[in-house]
């Protein structure tokens, strides 16, 4: 296993590339085209660990990451919190009054509609924000801009024209951090935790709702739950659930006791301790 290597999905300057350098700055950082590679990357062991982002305060749940967590072999031992900042930027020399167009990828063009809005720009969607940056910088244009992290301008020589530009001020991105070491060290006596599974409930009328009563009764918070179908299964209903606490806490092992008597599947993805922004009053 490369114990200096972190995989991340999309390209270097990224916003996944960021959290990486905030979050482990003496590691490298490894880029990976799909999150399939990224899991791969961490699996393989080509990669010690893996920064996988799976819901954004404004655009919700990335849904991808859902669905290959449970088959990815990984665990999860950690999560990072990140604000997100777009940047327009452009060629070294261009004035905002040059540019035409921007690129982006489309989630990032609609979350600064306001700037893009008021400049008149029209709009070209691509699938990353570095990447929009990269191919300015391949291709340069006085008449096109970029949307992307500050990280991007940086790597790719270009010139940041307006600084900030998302509509909203608290958009954050919450990352998991993953690995394929089984026998990584478990969270530290005393620190906060959360726990992360998935389950999915037998076919009994009510099931879902026996299956979570244990969590109520045992006082136990659930901070997260999510359904999504399995094998394109309509009858198949997987959910993924995250709360506050320990496996070993009795309260969390009682609860979990119900919660399989009423599951046909039921599985761990991680023991992590609670980030500090979890804490943050927005």
């Amino acid at each position: 296993m490369n114990r200096n290597r972190i995989a991340f999905q999309g390209e270097l300057g990224a916003n996944s590339h960021e959290a990486c350098q905030a979050a482990f700055p003496d590691m490298d950082p490894v880029p990976c085209a799909t999150f399939e590679d990224a899991f791969e990357a961490v699996r393989s062991g080509d990669c010690q660990l893996g920064m996988i982002p799976v819901e954004n305060s404004i655009a919700g749940r990335v849904a991808d990451v859902h669905h290959l967590l449970p088959s990815s072999g990984l665990r999860i031992i950690g999560e990072h919190f990140k604000p997100i900042h777009f940047q327009l930027m452009a060629n070294p020399g261009v004035r905002i009054e040059d540019l035409k167009s921007v690129a982006s990828m489309p989630i990032a063009l609609a979350q600064c509609r306001g700037v893009i809005t008021r400049l008149g720009l029209t709009r070209e969607s691509v699938s990353d924000t570095a990447l929009a940056a990269r191919r300015l910088s391949e291709h340069p244009d006085r008449t096109q801009a970029a949307i992307a992290p500050a990280l991007a301008a940086r790597l790719y020589g270009l010139e940041i024209l307006e600084r900030d530009i998302e509509d909203t001020h608290n958009n954050t991105t919450r990352f998991l951090i993953m690995t394929a070491d089984a026998n990584a060290p478990a969270p530290a006596a005393g620190v906060k935790c959360v726990t992360s599974f998935v389950f999915r409930v037998r076919n009994l009328p009510a099931a879902l709702y026996k299956a979570l009563g244990g969590f109520a009764t045992n006082g136990v918070n659930m901070t997260k739950l999510e359904s999504y179908m399995e094998n394109a299964a309509f009858t198949a209903t997987f959910f993924y659930s995250e709360i506050d606490g320990r496996p070993e806490d009795a309260p969390v092992a009682r609860a979990f006791e119900e919660l399989q008597f009423f599951s046909e599947r039921f599985e761990i993805l991680g023991v992590y301790p609670a980030a500090p922004y979890r804490a943050q009053v927005v």
